[in-house]
């Protein structure tokens, strides 16, 4: 079955209707949560007037922050500590002060969907507003403080350097460069966030479902929050529409309907709408680099700098790995024999970042290519000829840069032939076609731009990933994973792994994924991590039971 191309098992049942998402799970007697959500970006919370939307008819409970104690706890895992010196928590009910628009302050719960939207819209919330900090030089410059304790507002700074880039840049003939801004993105999900919780009274678990990426990391944060072991949280991920990086994250929502399911002993949900989708879930992207790139005469890269400031919204939650692969990632598939790259992390009062789409990856590739594409209009070259001059050629492989990747391990390219791969992308696009014809037509009012870029993304961060393959008596062979899928296709490839290894058919496997009770544990989708952690995995276990039965 390896390499071949079987239609996906998944795509009859989700194009025929039969797809189970988050809001299709249906429990008798639920309730449904809310959350009222800060309107400033910055400000003191006064007051939060919860008394008469406690009288409304339909609410079953209406909480702040000081009504629960439960989530006095900041979310678990990565989203709280201290990074280099700088402490901070992501507190999952806002207090005495909220840093974003969207920030929870309060939540509600009803009987049903329309006397949530009615008494959410009953909450009375008084802020002190505070200077807002739009953007990373406002925040650096500024005196206010996005988390007082902290000298200042920057935090986390990354740098690599190869090679002496000052006496580079000195000899290079020709030097370009700039100012280069990446804007804020949101991600939106077809289907937005969401998730349902209940006390189940024959296993005493609390169990939760949701559209997440990492059901594991869930249940860790619901356990710490809550004061539970981790073994009686069990979390099961549905079909999910779409994910991309934020939804691998663990949000205060998630939490909240966990504790409200606890603490009122009975299912409750809560599907966000597509206003708090933009609000509340992690952006990501917006840079500012000054970068610079130093050439010879004859177009051969000598030298490359870049030293940016990255917004990272209120909380720094994602440590330093995404300003690390910006770093890591800006020399791309270019021999560059001397660069230094440093950024910083600048806190601001804007919804903090996720790891969106290969996060930190195309904030370097913008600015590497605008500066391939500057130098090439000085030097007069063709855009795609200065790029050949400067690939890493395949008798190079396996190339090594010089840095170092964010999990510790020096960086190798290999294989790959990046010249034979540029070529045939050129000659798919007919670029010398289209090149004449760009020429032909600089006179008339029809302009036509053609643009080039080249990317090389380090992928399949591990550090590992499990498997457990069963067979049943029938024949159905039931492969278990940890990672849990939004798209990617994993009940048709595992499959195909799992068949090739066992010599069973394929379809007869079944791939099972995202229920922390099937599978002890695992580190979730993103990165392009499953295929190379979870397959060497499925093999292996396939490998086992098929051993296994040939001495039966």
């Amino acid at each position: 079955m390896l390499g071949a191309s079987p239609r996906r098992k998944e795509d009859l049942r989700l194009l025929t209707g039969a797809g189970r998402f988050v809001d299709d799970v249906v429990r008798p007697g639920t309730a449904y949560l809310g959350v009222v959500r800060s309107t400033h970006a910055h400000a003191r919370v006064r007051s939060i007037g919860l008394g008469a939307v406690r009288k409304r008819r339909g609410v079953v409970a209406a909480w702040s922050a000081a009504d629960l104690p439960e989530v006095g706890r900041a979310i678990a895992a990565a989203w709280g500590g201290a990074h280099k010196g700088r402490p901070f928590a992501v507190p999952i009910l806002a207090g005495e002060r909220v840093r974003y628009v969207g920030e929870p302050v309060a939540v509600v719960v009803a009987e049903d969907a329309h006397a949530l939207a009615d008494a959410l819209d009953a909450v009375r919330v008084e802020y002190e507003p505070l200077p807002a900090l739009g953007s990373v030089e406002a925040a650096a410059a500024s005196p206010t403080r996005v988390h007082e304790p902290w000298a200042d507002n920057t935090t986390l700074p990354v740098s690599a350097t190869t090679g002496d880039a000052e006496a580079a840049f000195a000899r290079a003939e020709v030097v370009v460069g700039g100012r280069f801004r990446h804007p804020r993105l949101a991600a939106a999900p077809i289907e937005t966030r969401g998730a349902i919780a209940w006390p189940d009274a024959e296993s005493g678990a609390l169990v939760v479902w949701a559209s997440i990426q990492n059901p594991y990391r869930l249940r860790d944060a619901v356990a710490t929050a809550l004061g539970l072991p981790a073994e009686s949280v069990r979390v099961r991920v549905p079909d999910v529409g779409g994910g991309f990086g934020p939804k691998g994250d663990v949000y205060p929502d998630e939490i909240l309907v966990a504790t409200a399911a606890l603490k009122l002993g009975r299912p409750v949900k809560w599907i966000e709408g597509r206003r708090e989708d933009f609000m509340a879930l992690g952006h990501d992207r917006e840079q500012v680099h000054e970068a610079r790139i130093g050439l010879t005469g004859e177009g051969r890269i000598v030298a490359l700098e870049t030293s940016f400031l990255a917004d990272v919204g209120a909380y720094p939650a994602q440590g330093d790995g995404l300003t690390l692969n910006t770093v890591n990632h800006m020399p791309g598939p270019y021999r560059v024999p001397a660069y230094r790259g440093t950024g910083n992390s600048v806190v601001t009062t804007k919804m903090f970042n996720a790891a969106y789409r290969a996060a930190g990856r195309p904030e370097a590739v913008f600015v590497m290519e605008r500066l391939m594409d500057l130098a090439a209009r000085r030097l007069g070259l063709d855009p795609a000829e200065l790029r050949r001059r400067n690939l890493v050629r395949a008798e190079e492989m396996p190339y090594r840069p010089g840095l170092t990747y964010k999990d510790g391990v020096p960086i190798t390219y290999d294989p790959g032939n990046f010249p034979a791969a540029f070529e045939r992308a050129l000659t798919l696009l007919d670029y010398d076609g289209w090149r004449r014809r760009q020429k032909a037509q600089a006179d008339s009012g029809r302009r036509i731009g053609v643009g080039v870029a080249c990317y090389a993304q380090g992928t399949g961060l591990g550090p590992y990933e499990g498997a457990t393959v069963r067979v049943d008596p029938s024949g159905t062979v039931y492969v278990m994973i940890g990672v849990a899928a939004q798209g990617q296709g994993h009940a048709t490839t595992l499959a195909q792994v799992a068949a090739t290894e066992l010599g069973a058919a394929f379809d007869d496997v079944v791939v099972v994924g995202g229920d922390t009770e099937r599978f002890p544990i695992g580190m979730g989708t993103g990165g392009s991590r499953v295929m190379v952690n979870t397959g060497p995995a499925v093999a292996g276990a396939a490998r086992e039971v098929r051993a296994k039965a040939a001495r039966v």
